[in-house]
């Protein structure tokens, strides 16, 4: 995770100290194939890095056409949403209610709050994961801290 983030030199900092836990990532076991359901459990951890608040790594589907819903079971964040074409939509996440990450969006959990962010998600088992197409460049918009509060700001690197 340390290259994801916009401050690097902010994380080799953290990483000199300590290799903190910033979120668990549970599939509860299912056959990988068409009309079967994909589903589990993210667990993202309170925290920051520089400015920037912990996040899920995130991912387009292999199935480009697949869409993914989410339900919040505890804490606060933010979806952080954006489909091949450059479209961004950052979408709250709150306890107790459920989100749709439409088909050829690739998706990233932001944890703004001060309390484990646990979501429950459910998509097509045959869906598959794209990690590498976010890991070059990251999205188009970040989440950050500011004045204590999460504001939404582009991307330097794009």
């Amino acid at each position: 995770m340390k290259n994801m983030y916009l401050d690097t030199e902010a994380a080799e900092k953290i990483l000199e100290i300590s290799d903190p836990l910033v979120y668990e990532f549970y599939e509860l076991g299912f056959p990988e194939r068409k009309g079967d359901l994909g589903f589990g459990t993210t667990i993202l951890y309170p925290g920051l890095v520089g400015e920037e608040y912990f996040m899920t790594k995130g991912h387009f589907h292999t199935q480009l056409e697949t869409a993914e819903v989410y339900y919040t079971l505890n804490g606060s964040g933010y979806m952080v949403l954006e489909n091949p074409e450059g479209d961004t939509m950052e979408m709250p996440l709150k306890k107790g209610e459920a989100l749709y990450v439409p088909r050829r969006y690739a998706h990233r959990s932001v944890n703004t709050g001060k309390e484990p962010l646990v979501m429950f998600f459910c998509f097509a088992a045959d869906a598959g994961h794209d990690y590498g197409t976010i890991e070059t460049k990251g999205y188009h918009k970040l989440i950050l801290e500011r004045e204590g509060k999460p504001v939404i700001v582009p991307n330097p690197k794009w």
